[in-house]
């Protein structure tokens, strides 16, 4: 089992920035990590994800050039920069795990119970 545990989420104005964090358990440091999203009435969506050593990254397209998906195995984190974030970036944040990077982003095996980011105009 994987254990992920969110923090950092917030309100924070249009513009403004955020860094969530994921906390994991120690087995997470060999598997793809990535985040995904639910706005209020919408379904979940892919955000970014990671390969197990940090040197595969993906984005959606939403969110490419503002957001940065990182980890430190040693710590046994992963870390999401948010930029000139946007009142469509409002949602719950969901750290995601899976042995597969190819997995990652479409049908990650383990889930955190997410952290609320709500953006302000």
């Amino acid at each position: 089992q994987v254990q992920l545990v969110e923090s950092g989420g917030g309100l924070v104005q249009a513009g403004g920035s955020l860094r969530l964090s994921c906390a994991a358990s120690e087995r997470a440091s060999a598997y793809a990590m990535g985040w995904f999203r639910q706005a209020p009435g919408k379904e979940r969506q892919f955000v970014a994800a990671i390969s197990w050593n940090g040197d595969m990254t993906d984005y959606a397209d939403s969110v490419k050039g503002r957001f940065t998906i990182s980890r430190d195995n040693v710590k046994n984190t992963k870390y999401l920069q948010m930029n000139s974030l946007k009142p469509e970036d409002t949602a719950v944040y969901y750290c995601v795990a899976s042995s597969r990077f190819t997995t990652v982003s479409r049908m990650p095996s383990y889930w955190g119970k997410g952290t609320l980011v709500t953006v302000s105009s």
